[in-house]
Formats: C-alpha cells, sequence, structure tokens
C-alpha cells in the first residue's frame, strides 16, 4: 500500500521540493548580495523549512528529540548516521541555532538550484573525495571557521548513505580535522533513523507515510580522548540507539 501511494503523492513532493529550490536560488542571492551572511542564512533556513514540510505531502512526518540543552557559545560537531538525501533539509532546519554546516562533495557545488549557491556561499566545506590533500584542507578550514564564528558542524563519517539503514563504520579522519582547529567543540551523536524507507523503492515512487526521526544522544567531550576514540564511542552510541548493537 505505502508504494501504491507513493505512485499517487510522490509527485506532488517532487513538484513542490523542486518548485522551492527555483524559488529560493534568487532570493539567496538577493539576501547574501543586501544583507550579508545573517540574512542568506535566514533564507537557508526558511528553505529548508519549506523542504521539510513537501515530505509531508508524501505522507512522510519528521520528528527530532532533542531534550539536551546544547551550548551555543562554542562550536558543535554533530556525527550522524547517514541514511539519504532527505537527511539534509530536516538538520539544516533543527539545527539552525547552531549554524550548523556540511561537508559535501564538490560536484554539488554546480547545477542545483539553491542547494548549490548554498555549499559555494554559506560556509560549507565542498571535498573532493578524489584529491585527498584537498579534502583535509577544506576540512580544517571549516574547522577554523567554526573556532572564529562560534559555527558547528554535521559530518556523516560513513561517507556514503546506506540502502538498507545499517550503519556502517566510521571514519574518524573528519571528526580529527575539524578538531584541529577548533579542539574546544563538542560532540553530539545524531541517530537518524526512517530516512532510508522514505527511499525504499528509489528515487520513485517514494514511500509512503513514512515516520523519519532524528534523535540527539548524550554529548561527548574531547578531553583526553583521541579522534578514533570519540568516534568510536558516537559510532556506538548511534547503533545502540537503533537497536543493531
Amino acid at each position: 500500500m505505502k508504494k501504491i501511494l507513493g505512485y499517487i503523492f510522490s509527485p506532488l513532493h517532487y513538484i513542490a521540493f523542486g518548485f522551492m529550490l527555483c524559488l529560493f536560488h534568487p532570493i539567496q542571492w538577493v539576501c547574501l548580495k543586501l544583507g550579508g551572511y545573517t540574512a542568506h542564512k535566514k533564507s537557508v533556513d526558511i528553505l529548508n523549512f519549506c523542504l521539510v514540510c513537501t515530505y509531508y505531502l508524501n505522507g512522510t512526518r519528521v520528528r527530532l528529540f532533542n531534550k539536551k540543552q546544547l551550548p551555543r557559545e562554542r562550536p558543535v560537531i554533530f556525527i550522524a548516521n547517514h541514511q539519504s538525501m532527505y537527511d539534509i533539509p530536516p538538520l539544516i532546519w533543527y539545527l539552525r541555532k547552531y549554524h550548523a554546516k556540511f561537508i559535501s562533495k564538490i560536484e554539488l557545488t554546480k547545477g542545483i538550484p539553491s542547494i548549490s549557491f548554498n555549499l559555494k556561499y554559506g560556509g560549507a566545506a565542498n571535498i573532493d573525495r578524489r584529491d585527498p590533500k584537498q579534502s583535509i584542507s577544506e576540512i580544517i578550514k571549516l574547522g577554523k571557521r567554526m573556532s572564529e564564528n562560534g559555527w558547528s558542524a554535521v559530518i556523516f563519517p560513513e561517507g556514503t548513505r546506506t540502502k538498507t539503514g545499517r550503519v556502517k563504520s566510521f571514519s574518524a579522519g573528519g571528526v580529527a580535522a575539524l578538531l584541529k582547529k577548533a579542539p574546544q567543540a563538542l560532540i553530539v551523536p545524531i541517530a537518524i533513523s526512517g530516512s532510508w524507507e522514505f527511499t525504499r523503492y528509489g528515487s520513485y515512487p517514494l514511500s509512503f507515510g513514512e515516520k523519519i526521526n532524528f534523535t540527539a544522544l548524550a554529548p561527548i567531550e574531547t578531553t583526553s580522548k583521541t579522534a578514533e576514540e570519540i568516534v568510536l564511542e558516537a559510532e556506538k552510541m548511534i547503533k545502540a540507539k537503533l537497536g543493531q548493537v
């Protein structure tokens, strides 16, 4: 039934999603030119709220569970598992108070309305996976911006999306690079569930009526811990929350 309803309602979602991307591309440009970073960020926040709303056109609900009072006076590195592209807009919207920036593939900085513009001018680290030296350099630059501006970062240490919901092994390289320039950052694992089910049939149809949940877990202090130890602890916490121990 979810697949059948997906055939009916997925087009509504895609039309609305694409419309929002096209609508906000010039809005972002105007906001950046006239209001600088602050105005541009607000436009990006509103864009991603609208993108999340398009999920509901396919019967999918999105919720964030966060009972932790996270500090806003220091950078935060949010470590999350990665299930689909639909992880991104809710994270941008829910973490908007923390100025969370993403580490993304450099290919995404061209050709996608709104998304490419934000990646180029919003402070993200855009990495070339074929060039490890460039990748580490970009992530270190993001760490520096985090320290200077009090920004935060979202990182997917699996390196790629899962198609089954099973959490893959985490790599510590990106977190280690961020901590070089932002050693004061707090680590917050986020467990994502339900996102892969949304795309279980591929890009079309989207599965109707799924529940996508984002759960912020207990923060991890970095004092006296290596990046490898931090990432392993976050991986274990996320797997435990998802029942994959």
